[in-house]
């Protein structure tokens, strides 16, 4: 499969790292912001809609649908892919984004579909470029009920992310469409609203939708990959009104497009081995999963204990910010001060976040095929150690056999924890996620482990990009559940795959490390300022 074979290539090894170009070429540098030249711009609305939604309210389903109109896709927007800081250090400045990205590199665009029209969302400006109009009655007899719901979908720009991390590069932009996706989910939650992929489109016929197959809009700039599409709207609508993609791509044939894509960088360095992986793994369309096979147990919806601490030089004695300050203050974080503790409940607490079926797990139609193998540091009441923590119940008995069999497998108070080894991980965590402090000084980090070689024989090559989706899912999970304990999280896309392998015993391809993440209680940069996310606004929490 040229799926294995691509990840095999990309591989980061003790005595060498996956191809690349091997330094950062600053006179090719990207624009981290892609522009249509000729489009309409239409501003969005910038009130916050939804200032007074509890942080809990994304998970529990108990949002009042907002209606769908601009305001409302200004505020999805805005709390989901938009810019929620400007740092500087000296002369440099730089733009960091509501959903998280390797690098900071943001290969992941958006797009959305709605009245008639085919917009791109142009994040430092916030606001829609008018890409398509098309019959806008056309829209509403398929949608049935006008303002009922709206589709948003994403595409990458593999450049953005190769332009650093070479043939690697493949993986990092799935991580990110993952991040997006879960992103999107929890500010639809935050306004009321589901998000459900759909499943019928196919990555062709998505790219005729969004204009990214024509090749006169990209003559000179960068192409974009299609991903995924979903329709959003209040959950009694959304999935009855999901279009027909042949009924919608009829309503555009004869749209009106504007527009050309601004080219990102002044020259390229080719990597086929992206090129071919992207090809292997296009989403032919028209495959689902029945809900029923999504298993496990309900998500905790219960509000954490307030004012908890995560350590003595950090305490949290205010409450608990609402949903939309902790979405917009997500940071990376670049360092953990290595002393810092998280309260074992509050652990426990986001475990069982990582479960389906509730947000963001019913915005995807597949059962798990990610679980977690932790590193406990600092977790109070916890003994520091290899864990391992499974996301569908029926997998203990897989694990086990595949693993090491020495390994403990003690159940802890949470039934889906399970002590392998009691040990002072954090040099091994280190080493692992290629000698990164960041993976030894927090109060845990984790690998995140995946079904790879089964999925990819029984659903198809396609199915290699979800499987980087669900990481991306399960990491923004964890970054918000990091905000709101006072702590910060932050993705490790490098570590040694095959060793993290060695380590629990793992053989072939069946079971494969896809993604690092580590959280803890962080040091912050004091020679970078910090400025909103846009001018109108006032900063997020301080820290």
């Amino acid at each position: 499969m040229i799926a294995l074979g691509y990840h095999d290539r990309t591989k980061h090894h003790f005595s060498r790292f996956a191809r690349s170009l091997g330094y950062l070429d600053w006179a090719t540098q990207p624009d981290p912001f892609r522009r249509y030249e000729g489009s309409a711009l239409v501003e969005l609305p910038r009130v916050a809609l939804a200032d007074e939604v509890p942080y809990s309210g994304l998970f529990d389903g108990t949002v009042a649908p907002a209606p769908i109109d601009q305001q409302s896709i200004g505020e999805f927007l805005r709390c989901s892919m938009g810019l929620s800081a400007w740092k500087q250090y000296g002369h440099s400045r730089w733009a960091l984004r509501v959903n998280p990205s390797s690098g900071n590199l943001h290969p992941t665009e958006a797009y959305v579909v709605h009245d008639g029209r085919i917009f791109h969302y142009a994040p430092r400006e916030h606001a829609l470029e008018e890409r398509c109009v098309f019959d806008q009655e056309a829209w509403r007899r398929l949608m049935g009920t006008p303002d009922a719901a709206f589709l948003v979908a994403l595409t990458s720009i593999h450049w953005r992310e190769a332009w650093k991390y070479g043939e690697r590069a493949f993986r990092y932009c799935q991580h990110d469409v993952g991040h997006a996706l879960g992103a999107l989910r929890l500010a639809g939650a935050m306004l009321g609203w589901q998000v459900t992929l759909l499943p019928e489109w196919s990555d062709r016929d998505l790219g005729r939708l969004l204009g990214v197959d024509r090749d006169a809009d990209f003559s000179q700039a960068e192409r974009e990959e299609p991903d995924c599409m979903a329709i959003v709207g209040a959950p009694a609508h959304a999935a009855r009104l999901a279009p027909d993609p042949s009924a919608l791509l009829s309503a555009t044939t004869d749209g009106s497009w504007h527009g050309v894509a601004n080219r990102l960088s002044a020259g390229h360095v080719e990597w086929p081995a992206i090129d071919e992986v992207a090809e292997a793994t296009r989403y032919p369309g028209g495959e689902r999963y029945g809900s029923a096979t999504v298993r496990g147990a309900m998500v905790q919806t219960a509000t954490p204990p307030q004012g908890r601490s995560i350590a003595p030089s950090h305490p949290r004695t205010i409450a608990l910010p609402n949903a939309r300050e902790i979405m917009l203050s997500r940071r990376s974080a670049v360092a953990f001060d290595g002393r810092g503790t998280l309260p074992r409940n509050w652990f426990f607490s986001m475990l069982r976040r990582l479960r389906p079926p509730g947000p963001p797990w019913d915005a995807i139609d597949w059962p798990p095929h990610v679980h977690l193998v932790l590193f406990v540091h600092r977790v109070e009441g916890l003994d520091p150690g290899i864990y391992a923590y499974l996301r569908d119940d029926e997998v203990l008995a897989e694990w086990r056999s595949a693993m090491r069999q020495e390994f403990l497998w003690e159940r802890s108070n949470d039934p889906n924890l399970f002590l392998l080894v009691p040990v002072d991980c954090g040099p091994t965590a280190m080493r692992l996620s290629c000698d990164q402090d960041i993976a030894a000084e927090g109060f845990f980090s984790l690998a995140m482990v995946a079904r790879v070689e089964a999925s990819l024989r029984d659903q198809g090559e396609w199915f290699y990009r979800r499987l980087f989706w669900e990481c991306g899912v399960i990491g923004q999970v964890l970054y918000l559940e990091a905000e709101a304990a006072g702590g910060r999280a932050t993705g490790i896309g490098c570590f040694y795959d095959d060793p993290v392998h060695a380590l629990l015993g793992l053989t072939g391809h069946a079971w494969q490390s896809l993604y690092h993440f580590s959280m803890g209680a962080p040091i912050d940069d004091s020679r970078l300022t910090t400025e909103p996310g846009y001018a109108w606004e006032t900063p997020v929490r301080a820290r």
